[in-house]
C-alpha cells in the first residue's frame, strides 16, 4: 500500500468520524428532550390521578393553603428529580449539578 493510499484513507475515516460525531451529538440532544417531556408528562399523568381521587376537596381558605403547600411540594420534588425551577431555566432537565437560581428560589 502507497503512503498516499494511506493518507487518503485516513483522511476519508477522519471524515466519517467528524459526521458520526454530529450524528451522535444530535442524538443526544433529542434524547434529552424526549427524557424531559416524558418526566413532564408523568408528573402531569400523576397530578391528573391525584384530581380525580380528590374532586371533591374542601372549599374557601383551606383549600387554597392547602393548593399552596402542595405547589410548594411538588417544586422540592420537581427539584429533587433534576428540573429546575428557577425562572431561568424551569422545567429544563438539570444536567450540572445544583442550580443557585433554583436554590435561592427554595429558600425564600
Amino acid at each position: 500500500m502507497e503512503k498516499k493510499d494511506i493518507y487518503k484513507q485516513i483522511g476519508e475515516l477522519e471524515d466519517r468520524m467528524g459526521s458520526m460525531s454530529g450524528d451522535l451529538a444530535s442524538l443526544k440532544k433529542q434524547i434529552i428532550l424526549l427524557l424531559e417531556e416524558n418526566k413532564r408528562m408523568s408528573i402531569e399523568n400523576q397530578q391528573l390521578r391525584k384530581l380525580l381521587k380528590n374532586e371533591s376537596a374542601e372549599s374557601g381558605l383551606k383549600e387554597e393553603q392547602q393548593t399552596v403547600g402542595v405547589g410548594y411540594e411538588n417544586l422540592i420534588r420537581l427539584y429533587h428529580e433534576g428540573f429546575h425551577i428557577c425562572n431561568v431555566y424551569y422545567g429544563h432537565l438539570r444536567t450540572e449539578g445544583d442550580c443557585l437560581f433554583c436554590l435561592s428560589f427554595l429558600h425564600k
